[in-house]
């Protein structure tokens, strides 16, 4: 088994050598449900695809629709699915929102909440992925926010801490993440934690 990593992603490659096709065939996926066993959570994919395309197939299979409000993130999220062709069919829209003005102005981030939490802050990702649900009228929506770095960090909110939002008409859902000091590393990280988090909300919803 080799581990092939890179940011945000691991993909383990299974090889297997011997003449009999079939049995080896076999015994690879015994070794795969094996492994299912313990990281089943973790899994996307068995095949050769991208997170953004497991998460626009079951957006596409649902009939439903996503809208992003990224910060941190600068709008990579919403490259990672509009690279894929045929994505208008699920994608309303994204918007950047860096700074705070935008928040209030643009997704209707009460400046209450910007004021005694901060924009990296649960209650300001909550705010920003419901904001955008509701102004973009998407059925889903992503919105990250964070500090990619490398400077701007506090003891509090260290250099790679990252707040992010999923939502649909019945809840949100957040969660903070601690990457590290790289910017370029933590925008894709980041990218890929909203992601697999708007995929395990779909299959849950499924």
């Amino acid at each position: 088994m080799a581990y092939l990593p890179e940011p945000g992603i691991l993909r383990l490659r299974l090889t297997a050598i011997g003449k009999d096709e079939k049995r080896l065939r076999e015994r690879m996926q015994q070794k795969i449900e094996i492994l299912s066993t313990y990281i089943s959570e973790y899994i996307y994919s068995y095949k050769d695809e991208s997170l953004q395309e497991v998460v626009f197939a079951l957006l596409k299979a649902k009939g439903q629709s996503l809208s992003t409000a990224e910060s941190c993130t600068g709008g990579y999220i919403s490259h990672l699915i509009t690279s894929i062709a045929g994505s208008s069919t699920v994608f309303k829209g994204g918007i950047v929102a860096y700074s705070n003005e935008i928040k209030q102005k643009i997704l209707g981030v009460d400046a209450q909440i910007l004021n005694a939490y901060g924009a990296v802050s649960e209650e300001t990702v909550r705010a920003m992925a419901q904001g955008a649900r509701q102004n973009l009228g998407s059925d889903f929506s992503i919105a990250v926010s964070g500090i990619a770095g490398p400077a701007g960090g506090s003891l509090e909110k260290p250099v790679g801490t990252v707040w992010i939002a999923v939502a649909n008409e019945k809840e949100t859902q957040s969660k903070c993440f601690t990457f590290g000091d790289n910017r370029e590393r933590n925008i894709i990280r980041a990218s890929c934690a909203a992601l697999n988090m708007l995929r395990l909300m779909l299959l849950k919803t499924a």
